[in-house]
């Protein structure tokens, strides 16, 4: 059994997708089903760049998903399967949840990419540009890295962001906090502590503005329940539940992005395969750090795709 996963941002590049795009006609049709939700021509962009307008974060959003659900159609509309004969469960990292729950019927295509181009735009407006950071510690466990981040806060803001794997965590706060964390981190025998080039503090409480906005945006959206469960970024447990699937994605904004716990779940189920879908190839790393025993792909290109349902009974 599978569980499909999502890329958050981060995995874009200039051209992801196009393949598929030209290989199948089905994937041509979510590209331009985003474009015509979005008003806005995001596949010539996704496919041309220039990568500096493809990495703000209100276009990177929507086009991540979109490259994921293009592959996911493709797979859907090739095997003449749906989403439970193709997969056990879904998750997604960040903004991937989205695209996880788009795969598992919960919201449309053309729903989706409204809200990810309204959430890029409101996590972009929270924090003044140059007042937040992120930063990625290597090396320490996610026990270690709490206590550091408890410490360099000093009555501003500094959490952990995304507990992603084994000795890889991602931390977000004040620009200020974040660098006395590093500081922090190195005396306390950290590899590596590396500054992001992100443009917001996502993931932390200073993402306060956007929560409150995509709480407003999400409320006006149908809600579907689950045709898999999706394991949320927020609680790394399995819900189907629509209202309970809606709320995580509030959550999300402000709340610590548990990846690790994610995979580390798939355990407890009848999961041997996890398959990431879309653009790049983080998840696949990060799950094998986090599980050397559990098998990881990635479809990236067409020949991926081929190539996986030839494996599907």
């Amino acid at each position: 059994m599978y569980c499909f996963v999502f890329p958050g941002q981060g995995s874009q590049s200039v051209g992801m997708g196009y393949e598929v795009y030209k290989a199948f006609p089905e994937a041509k049709e979510v590209f331009e089903e985003v474009d015509e939700a979005l008003g806005q021509k995001l596949s010539k962009l996704i496919f041309e760049g220039p990568l500096e307008d493809l990495t703000l974060t209100e276009n990177a959003q929507p086009a991540l998903m979109a490259v994921s659900m293009a592959f996911i159609h493709v797979l859907k509309q090739l095997g003449n399967l749906n989403i439970s004969q193709l997969a056990y469960c879904v998750a997604g990292h960040s903004l991937g949840e989205y695209a996880a729950l788009t795969a598992a019927g919960v919201l449309k295509l053309s729903d989706t990419a409204r809200l990810l181009r309204t959430r890029g735009w409101a996590m972009q407006e929270a924090v003044p540009l140059g007042q937040g950071s992120m930063a990625a510690i290597l090396g320490l466990d996610i026990q270690d890295v709490a206590s550091i981040v408890q410490n360099a806060a000093q009555g501003q803001v500094c959490v952990v962001a995304n507990d992603n794997a084994p000795g890889q965590v991602v931390i977000s706060g004040h620009k200020e906090a974040v660098e006395r964390a590093m500081e922090l981190a190195t005396q306390k025998g950290a590899k590596r502590s590396i500054l992001l080039p992100v443009s917001a503090p996502f993931h932390c409480p200073l993402m306060g503005p956007a929560e409150t906005i995509m709480a407003e945006t999400l409320n006006k959206v149908t809600f579907s329940k689950a045709l898999v469960p999706v394991i949320t970024n927020v609680t790394a447990k399995f819900e189907t539940n629509p209202e309970v699937l809606q709320k995580s994605l509030v959550e999300q904004v402000t709340g610590q992005v548990r990846w690790r716990e994610t995979i580390e779940s798939l355990s407890q189920y009848p999961i041997s395969e996890v398959v990431e879908v879309g653009a790049g190839k983080v998840l696949t790393g990060l799950t094998k750090r986090i599980n050397s025993e559990l098998k990881a792909v990635a479809l990236n290109t067409p020949q991926d795709i081929e190539a996986f349902l030839k494996l599907l009974p």
